[in-house]
């Protein structure tokens, strides 16, 4: 497969990189700066500097024709203010979803967070709660296309070393999950065509990855 990861640079992105090349597939990785090149293709991706803050659907379009799925694993990232919550989370990935249809791919895999179908508990910060908001605009924009679409909710991140052992359920309690689990995941939710239409939260867990994507998918029939 050919599959081109938006946000390319990210860790979770660079994780997924390294999976899908390792399994023969060719990765594409969206990236905002030529500094980034060397550490994705070193990864085994190839690289397309293209700023999803600054472009239009035709560039984005350009880099995607070809492609047999799209992963969007883009984020504003710590630091960034409400503004960029929306114009990253929100509306870059409308963006890449824009240039998928343009260009013919119909496979795209979003990366989501848990939380985004409930208000935020009183007291969130301003900010957060602007990225809650973003990604749930993002998960309902992405629903009303024509497009075969999986979401992925991942509960908090961390640099833990992976288990290969998840939970992968419809709604799953608070949890953690290494971001190397999450982008094997998400390369098993790409060679699984029966996740489409699937919104999925997923935690650390005790079923290898593999099983619990398949278990996830014949829930669904």
């Amino acid at each position: 497969m050919r599959v081109v990861v938006a946000g390319g640079h990210g860790k979770v992105a660079r994780h997924l990189t390294r999976a899908l090349a390792a399994r023969g597939d060719v990765p594409v990785a969206l990236i905002r700066s030529l500094d980034q090149v060397e550490d994705v293709t070193g990864d085994g991706a190839e690289a397309v500097v293209l700023d999803l803050e600054r472009c239009n659907v035709a560039d984005v379009t350009g880099a995607v024709t070809g492609a047999d799925a799209v992963v969007f694993a883009a984020g504003a990232g710590p630091g960034s203010g409400a503004q960029r919550k929306d114009t990253v989370d929100r509306a870059a990935a409308a963006l890449l979803a824009d240039a998928a249809q343009e260009a013919g791919v119909r496979r795209y895999v979003l990366v989501s967070s848990m939380g985004v179908d409930q208000r935020p508990p009183e007291g969130t910060d301003d900010v957060f709660a602007a990225y809650l908001e973003a990604k749930a605009a993002s998960e309902q924009d992405l629903r009303g296309r024509d497009l075969d679409w999986t979401i992925l909710r991942p509960g908090r991140l961390t640099d833990d070393e992976p288990t290969d052992h998840v939970t992968l359920e419809r709604a799953v309690g608070r949890g953690d999950v290494p971001r190397g689990d999450v982008a094997a995941v998400l390369a098993a939710l790409l060679r699984a065509p029966a996740s489409a239409g699937l919104t999925l939260e997923l935690v650390t867990g005790v079923v290898p990855v593999e099983a619990a994507v398949v278990a996830a998918t014949e829930r669904a029939d």
